[in-house]
């Protein structure tokens, strides 16, 4: 994490994360190990926050930091696919 990079209290940052995490274990399948590597601010005046899943696929999420919502998820070729019950929309996390 480059600190230097956002604007956001560490506060701010744990619960975007928190945030990230529940959306990612209840909308993919296989999700079993979430490492986060960096948070920045991205350039639609949200939150950044990037990782790999299961030590090997890469992804970058965009966190509304007042609402605590994901707004657009960015995926590594290899990413685990959406749970079946959440095809076509977002499932509640």
């Amino acid at each position: 994490m480059n600190p230097s990079s956002n604007n956001y209290d560490e506060k701010i940052i744990t619960k975007a994360k928190n945030t990230v995490e529940s959306y990612l274990v209840n909308n993919y399948q296989n999700i079993n190990e979430i490492e986060f590597s960096d948070d920045t601010n991205d350039p639609m005046g949200g939150l950044m926050i990037s990782g790999t899943i299961n030590n090997e696929v890469g992804f970058s999420a965009s966190v509304d930091p007042e609402k605590f919502v994901v707004k657009s998820l960015g995926t590594d070729e290899g990413f685990p696919p959406k749970k079946e019950e959440c095809e076509g929309k977002v499932c509640d996390y």
